[in-house]
Formats: C-alpha cells, sequence, structure tokens
C-alpha cells in the first residue's frame, strides 16, 4: 500500500522521536525545512506536523516551533490481574476515562456463543483515554442479565470495577496477548495512521462457580500503553 506523502512524512519523523532521534523538548524542523528535505509543498508538511500532534507525539508553540512531547508511556501489570486496570493506573497518576460508543443487546458472535453459552449478549465498544488522550479501544461482551442491570454504570465506569461493586467477583481471568495493525476504524478513534501498531489483550472473566460472565478484547497503543508481569521461580 502506498501511503499519501504527508503520512510517509509524518511516520518518518514519528520514528525518529521514538528512536531518540529527536528527544523530548526538541524542537523539530521548521515547515521550510520539511518542505525542503521532503521536496514536498508546505500544506504536506503542515499535514505532516498535524498527524503527529494528533498522535500526541508533539505540541506546538505559537512563534516558537514545533517540540517532541514528553511521553508517558502507561504500564499494566499482569503479575496481580486482579488489581484492574483503573487502580493499577490510579497508582501511576493517571487518571482513566470512559468514551462509550456502543451499548446495546446483540445476538453474540460464533465464536463468543461458545465462550459466554447465550445466545444474546450486552456489546459494549468504549475508548480509554489515559489522562484524555485515547489509548485503547475496549469490546466487550456481557452477560445479558449483568448488562441490563448495570448498563446506566457500565457506560460511566470499568466493568469489573463496577460488577464487583455489586458483589460479583471475578475469580480469575484467561487472557492472551498479540498483535495487530490499526485498520481504519480504529485509526480514527486511536488518533493514529493506518497500519499503527497495537497490542491485543483478550480476555474472559470467571466468576466464582467458573462460569464466563465477560469476554471481550482491549486494543491498545504501543506508543501509549504496554504490559509488565513478575515471573518468579
Amino acid at each position: 500500500m502506498i501511503l499519501p506523502l504527508h503520512l510517509t512524512i509524518s511516520e518518518q519523523l514519528r520514528d525518529r522521536i521514538l528512536s531518540g532521534g529527536y528527544r523530548s523538548g526538541d524542537r523539530l524542523p521548521s515547515e521550510h525545512q520539511l518542505m525542503a528535505e521532503f521536496a514536498v509543498s508546505r500544506i504536506t508538511a503542515r499535514r505532516a506536523i498535524s498527524n503527529l500532534t494528533q498522535q500526541g507525539l508533539v505540541t506546538v508553540k505559537r512563534g516558537k516551533g514545533v517540540f517532541v512531547a514528553t511521553q508517558q508511556k502507561v504500564t499494566y501489570s499482569l503479575s496481580n490481574p486482579m488489581v484492574f486496570l483503573e487502580a493499577d493506573l490510579d497508582r501511576q497518576g493517571v487518571k482513566v476515562g470512559i468514551q462509550t460508543l456502543v451499548f446495546e443487546a446483540v445476538a453474540v458472535p460464533s465464536e463468543v456463543a461458545a465462550i459466554l453459552k447465550c445466545s444474546i449478549v450486552y456489546l459494549q465498544k468504549k475508548i480509554l483515554l489515559f489522562n484524555g488522550i485515547p489509548g485503547c479501544v475496549d469490546v466487550t461482551y456481557i452477560l445479558p442479565k449483568l448488562g441490563a442491570a448495570y448498563e446506566s454504570e457500565l457506560r460511566q465506569h470499568m466493568t469489573f470495577t463496577t460488577l464487583e461493586r455489586h458483589g460479583i467477583e471475578i475469580d480469575k481471568i484467561d487472557a492472551t496477548i498479540s498483535c495487530t495493525q490499526a485498520d481504519y476504524e480504529t485509526s480514527a478513534q486511536l488518533e493514529v495512521t493506518l497500519g499503527h501498531p497495537l497490542i491485543v489483550y483478550r480476555h474472559t472473566a470467571y466468576n466464582q462457580d467458573n462460569c464466563a460472565i465477560v469476554h471481550g478484547e482491549s486494543i491498545s497503543r504501543g506508543d501509549r500503553f504496554c504490559y509488565s508481569a513478575q515471573i518468579v521461580r
């Protein structure tokens, strides 16, 4: 796939930032310097900078130029998966915000039906904001009785935290981690370019009766989110 010029330029600049070629606080080349380096028009150079601004990689200071922003990568520890995301990030000084895109009862997809053992589920799709910046798209399938009972809270709060607040304890979580690339939908939701590397965390949560009650996946920006684990012999 041939990317538009402005995306090609912004990806090259992004690589320089992430590799340490440009460090936090460094001034990026001016529009005229970018025009000369890449042999492009001024509007193309501006769109390239705009892409970086949308990704939170740079800030524009009027009259001074474009500077590399301070990057804070959010880390979620898997060493104790019962410490849920919201609490873990709160300890890091990161405020988690929720923008719910979809919350509705749907016919369950076949692969989810095999896990949740029902034909109708509640689907919630939401964007998680880390200190106000999009960092993760979360797609969750919830048992219908839970989705119907706690819809108003689930729209505004994290799933596991909400359920445990109502005495529905999560006894275990099965999870896998893989990688993917941003498609048109996720690139718009997470404010990244098409093909941007993403981390996929798929999970199934079980109650104390070993019944699956929640299944879903969290699709996170690799430059803003990572997982950690402590392995003890």
